[in-house]
Order: C-alpha cells, then sequence, then structure tokens
C-alpha cells in the first residue's frame, strides 16, 4: 500500500508531505527513512520505498525541499533539471532537513508502535543520513555516495549507533583526496562500516536512468539489506 501523508514539524510550526510504502499484510518488521537526493522525492525515491515495503518494511520519503517549494521532482538525467537542483541543493537548509528527518523517524516510530527505524539515503541524502546518525536518536543509517562528509568528521564521535557508507570510487562529486579523508576519519570509528567500489560515479545505486552501474548497486543494496536485517531487528 502507498500513500502520500502529511507529517508535523518538530516544533508543530509547519507540516510537510511524505511518500509512504507499507508491506501488503500491514505488519511491518521496522520502518526506515528514504533520504531524497538532490531530485526531490522523484520516482526513484518512491522505487526505494516500494522496493522495502516488498521486504516488509514500512519505508517513508519526506520531501525535504518543501520549504523551498513543495513536490520538486526533477530527473537527473535532463541536463536543465540537473542543474535545477544543485540550485535547490544550495539552497536548502541541511540542519533544518535534519530537524525533519527528526520528525519523520518519530511518526515512523509511532506507526510501527515503537519499533525499531533506520535511515538509507542517497548523494545529499547520503550527506543527511550522516547527519542523523550523529544528531538523532536513529536505530541504523546507510548513505550512498554522501558528499561532503570530510566537513562532518567532527561530529563523529556522536555516531552511538551503526552506520554504513557506500563510496563510489569514480565519483567526480566525491573526490579522492575526500575519500581518504573519510578513511582516515572513519575508519576507526567502531560504528561505522565504509565500502568502496572501485570504478563507479556517483549516483551508481540509482533505480532509474544513464547513471546506474547495475554489477556495482545490486552489491550495495545486498550489504544494506544485510546490514539493516541485522541492526533492526
Amino acid at each position: 500500500m502507498t500513500a502520500t501523508i502529511t507529517l508535523e514539524t518538530l516544533d508543530k510550526a509547519g507540516s510537510f508531505e511524505a511518500y509512504l510504502a507499507e508491506p501488503a499484510n500491514g505488519a511491518a518488521k521496522a520502518a526506515i527513512v528514504v533520504i531524497q537526493e538532490i531530485f526531490g522525492v522523484n520516482a526513484g525515491i518512491r522505487r526505494k520505498c516500494d522496493q522495502l515495503a516488498e521486504v516488509g518494511y514500512l519505508a517513508i520519503a519526506p520531501d525535504l525541499f518543501w520549504r523551498l517549494e513543495p513536490g520538486i521532482e526533477l530527473d537527473p538525467d535532463i541536463p536543465d533539471q540537473f542543474q535545477a537542483a544543485l540550485g535547490w541543493m544550495g539552497k536548502f537548509d541541511q540542519t533544518q532537513g535534519t530537524r525533519d528527518i527528526e520528525a519523520t523517524i518519530r511518526t515512523a516510530r509511532d506507526k510501527i508502535n515503537g519499533g525499531k527505524v533506520g535511515a538509507v539515503g542517497y548523494c545529499l541524502g547520503g550527506r543527511l543520513a550522516y547527519m542523523t546518525a550523529a544528531r538523532t536518536d536513529i536505530d541504523a543509517s546507510v548513505g550512498y555516495y554522501a558528499v561532503g562528509i570530510d566537513g562532518l568528521l567532527g561530529e563523529k564521535h556522536a555516531i552511538a549507533r551503526p552506520l554504513m557508507l557506500h563510496i563510489a570510487g569514480s565519483d567526480h562529486f566525491v573526490t579522492p583526496d575526500v575519500q581518504a579523508k573519510m578513511h582516515e576519519g572513519l575508519d576507526d570509528q567502531p560504528k561505522v562500516t565504509l565500502h568502496d567500489y572501485p570504478g563507479v560515479d556517483h549516483g551508481f545505486a540509482t533505480e532509474f536512468g544513464k547513471r546506474r552501474a547495475d554489477e556495482a548497486a545490486k552489491l550495495a543494496d545486498q550489504r544494506t539489506m544485510a546490514f539493516f536485517a541485522e541492526n533492526l531487528a
């Protein structure tokens, strides 16, 4: 079952929409917050939610750009839309976005009667998954090709629950020097696991479009599902 639901902000001063996917039998084993790329809650993000519901999770993808413009939905394979997405990212308040993720976590937890909640994010969402791991009570988090983690290493000591990061080895947004800093800063953090995927670029695990690298995407997704099975049980 899928639906669009409305969530309140933490301070109750506003509300925003989210895409919800639930298991067909209605009995979710846990919940997962799916954190958008810079392209909004588009068809690819909704498909991520649907796949999680198919294997028994309740999945929620909040519209994090709602303060800028509700309902942004872009295609990264269309150049004008890709450039528009970069513009939205530049205007986005990531701290407020993390608070909206926290509000989503609370809603998700309520919907599964206090059970465990994970998060998985892509691109900007991968960065936000790291911030969520450091700043909220999320039970487990996964970030795909997260951007700018080298600037967040000062928060690594706040990560108290498991975090997995998938790194695209040929990511033109996350250059080799940044990848090296991620390993240097996080390899000794006992709650953090890093996986490298040599030769693939940013966006390799997208559901649709030209960016997908199928073999690496399937391996990363297998690792993600095993990670959630272990940490959200």
